[in-house]
């Protein structure tokens, strides 16, 4: 009985001595964060992504409507072709943030692709059926049911923005890998299918052949 007892203390002992050795958790700096770079993609470059197409797309002049006003925008497709889980309203977040603060576009949530979170909101479109086909329409305030539920007045976009995220693995010598990402985006008129803007940005990571990139 006494060896069990000793047994059972150490262990308990063991476990109690490997969780204080263990890192306290702590929060991240994000605007200061000087932590090691990672193989695999992390916040920072895609903060790092977002604001260099962001300030290409905006200094270009593309965004600027002729005659005044602003363009009505959707998200379309952006295609995650890298061998990480990567979601990417993570990237079309900031990127739809920023347009929107430069008071040059509007974004709709209701056209865009229906796969991502951000892009579309099918509340809109949901209540404003639900509405008319619930037969109590005359319990609605009049001017307002007409100005949720009433045709006609949804605004159809004029620009669409999608893109492409991938990955390509290279060897670099016998130890170290380099990993490239390539951001890819567009801009293009939905009426004449002509591309107003386009741009591409490289994050590439050169490190052990042990560290992984997914």
């Amino acid at each position: 009985m006494k060896t069990k007892a000793m047994k059972i203390l150490l262990f308990i002992s063991i476990l109690v001595t490997v969780s204080a050795c263990e890192e306290a958790t702590v929060n991240v700096d994000t605007i200061n964060d000087d932590a090691k770079p990672l193989m695999s993609l992390d916040y920072r470059d895609f903060d790092r992504a977002a604001s260099e197409m962001i300030q290409s797309m905006l200094g270009s002049g593309a965004m600027q409507k002729s005659g005044g006003g602003r363009y009505v925008v959707s998200t379309g497709r952006i295609i995650n072709d890298t061998m990480q889980r990567i979601d990417t309203d993570q990237l079309m977040a900031k990127i739809e943030e920023e347009l929107l603060n430069s008071g040059q576009v509007v974004m709709t949530s209701v056209v865009g692709d229906s796969s991502k979170a951000g892009a579309v909101d099918e509340t809109v479109l949901k209540a404003r059926q639900e509405i008319r086909d619930s037969g109590v329409s005359d319990e609605f305030e009049q001017d307002t049911l007409e100005n949720v539920a009433g045709k006609g007045q949804l605004i159809a976009p004029e620009l669409s923005i999608s893109g492409k995220i991938f990955q390509r693995n290279l060897k670099y010598d016998k130890k170290r890998q380099q990993v490239e990402y390539y951001f890819q985006l567009k801009v293009t008129d939905i009426k004449t299918g002509l591309r107003f803007w386009q741009k591409e940005t490289l994050i590439a990571k050169r490190g052990s052949n042990k560290s992984v990139a997914w």
